[in-house]
């Protein structure tokens, strides 16, 4: 192979039906795979997925399948992926979504002019034939800047609630600096302490408009659409979130913003698995209360104080040691 410029890493489980889909956007990136590397893990399908591979594989120079023959995960087939990887640069890609023509070259080019760590970039959502546009959360674009400027201000959106992997692409010195790899063994929230981590730990990123990338949301069988004990793990990876933050030399100054995602999320998840069944709920309440503990007293109680009423309400008995102080405040 030439210098390879990009590997692109495509997990998919049972994904025949979307995968022509997938692999005919592919084809209309422009020419540039010659020089990218194509590596699609097939995580346990059970599907026509390999006879997908063989009709498409031949249409990419450099095509790589990895095949496990059980799943063992998005994040672990991430990790796979980029173990096998040789571009100077890295995409990630889902194999239900796609990408709209000459996307990825508007990304390397980006990636060429700019010479940052990473690169990020809107998406759109497609749920049956409704399509909404989703922008990353910075005003500034096509241009170099501080990742950590992409954290705050803690009360708006910002790019760490931004954190598909698939919205962007990445220098491997990130990966060869152990920045880029995912948490193994997640099943889900796999993306959440990675996105931190990235904006805590990385040198340079910029956010870019691009063509555009396709994700596809409502897909059955989708683990989004699930609600069993591997929709938990958004508490672990709050947990790898606060680590983060304690190994910051300043870490008063993300707190307040990694406490307004810990609220809002478990606040979510609280209700959402309010139809569950007893012993799931009691692991959720468990987990929460202590990741809640891991957090300096004082700044949760603050953070609690400026929640609306009815996040109150809900969260407030799964906070751990505080709670005695949060009761006393809703009298």
């Amino acid at each position: 192979m030439t210098k390879t410029d990009l590997s692109i890493i495509i997990p998919a489980k049972n994904g025949a039906p979307y995968l022509p889909t997938m692999f005919g956007s592919l084809l209309q990136q422009g020419d540039i795979w010659q020089r990218s590397q194509l590596i699609f893990v097939n995580d346990g399908s059970t599907d026509d997925t390999p006879r997908v591979l063989d009709e498409f594989g031949e249409k990419f120079p450099h095509f790589d399948v990895i095949t496990n023959p059980e799943a063992g995960g998005l994040a672990n087939a991430r990790n796979q992926g980029l173990k096998t990887a040789v571009g100077e640069h890295i995409a990630f890609l889902d194999g239900d979504d796609w990408l709209a023509p000459d996307h990825l070259p508007t990304l390397l080019d980006a990636a060429h002019r700019l010479d940052v760590d990473f690169i990020r970039c809107d998406h759109t959502t497609v749920e049956g034939t409704k399509r909404s546009f989703k922008r990353a959360p910075m005003a500034v674009r096509d241009r170099a800047l501080d990742p950590k400027v992409g954290i705050l201000p803690a009360h708006d959106s910002t790019m760490v609630d931004y954190p598909y992997a698939w919205a962007g692409l990445f220098h491997r010195r990130l990966y060869d600096q152990g920045i880029l790899d995912f948490p193994a063994d997640f099943m889900t929230a796999e993306d959440r302490s990675w996105i931190w981590r990235l904006h805590l730990q990385a040198a340079s990123f910029a956010v870019v408009d691009s063509p555009g990338i396709l994700y596809r949301r409502g897909v059955a069988g989708s683990l989004t659409q699930i609600l069993d004990e591997r929709q938990l793990d958004f508490i672990r990876a709050f947990s790898q979130v606060f680590q983060l933050i304690r190994n910051e030399a300043e870490p008063e100054r993300w707190w307040p913003k990694a406490i307004r995602n810990w609220l809002a999320i478990l606040d979510h998840q609280i209700t959402r698995f309010g139809p569950s069944p007893a012993p799931l709920r009691i692991k959720l309440r468990q987990g929460a209360s202590i990741v809640s503990s891991q957090i300096p007293a004082g700044l949760l109680v603050e953070e609690f104080a400026q929640q609306k009423p009815s996040r109150q309400l809900n969260i407030s008995t799964y906070l751990g040691a505080p709670s005695s102080y949060i009761k006393e405040m809703m009298k």
